[in-house]
């Protein structure tokens, strides 16, 4: 991310509902080019590098596991569309297995699209994951941003932050944001 997005305090996130399901933002710059982000969320080894390991394919149609070894997070996708390097969009769900060892919601489908857009030598990357529990919107909408933080890291070359004491540091303020949803 630019160092202007970079800071501690800053929510890159918005919460809201549609459907009676709740929708997560967030909206990101990278000091990276279009392709160069493109292949950094959707090549298998890189996003082993700042998200979480996947298997299968990640082209239109196609089906993948993934997991989420500092989230205990676990499940399976598909990718519904698939179109370099501007749009990504798949629908995925957690195991029951995995739901079981963790503390979170019950499984259900979650939409999740990343559209890309080129400005120079950076790029913005919109994330939007859809379809998550109203009454718990405010850890997804931290831990996303908590993922973009962590790509942000991966393209530049550091180390990530400690995921737990930013999640202490976000989560307050997601709460706020989550408190205006209807």
């Amino acid at each position: 991310m630019t160092s202007s997005a970079a800071g501690a305090g800053r929510v890159l996130g918005s919460l809201r509902s549609a459907e009676g399901k709740g929708v997560v933002r967030i909206a990101a710059r990278f000091d990276t080019g279009i392709d160069d982000l493109w292949s950094a969320i959707t090549s298998p080894g890189r996003l082993s590098c700042w998200h979480g390991q996947v298997a299968g394919e990640l082209l239109t149609g196609g089906e993948f596991r993934l997991n989420l070894e500092a989230d205990g997070w676990e499940g399976t996708g598909r990718v519904e569309a698939c179109e370099p390097p501007r749009r990504l969009l798949v629908t995925s769900r957690e195991s029951d297995e995995s739901w079981r060892r963790g503390q979170g919601a019950e499984p259900f489908d979650q939409t999740i699209e990343a559209t890309l857009t080129a400005d120079g030598d950076e790029t913005d990357l919109v994330i939007e994951v859809r379809g998550l529990p109203l009454d718990k919107i405010a850890f997804y909408g931290a831990g996303w941003q908590i993922h973009a933080e962590n790509l942000a890291a991966y393209l530049a070359g550091r180390e990530r932050d400690d995921s737990d004491a930013r999640w202490e540091e976000l989560v307050p303020a997601y709460q706020a944001l989550a408190g205006e949803v209807r």
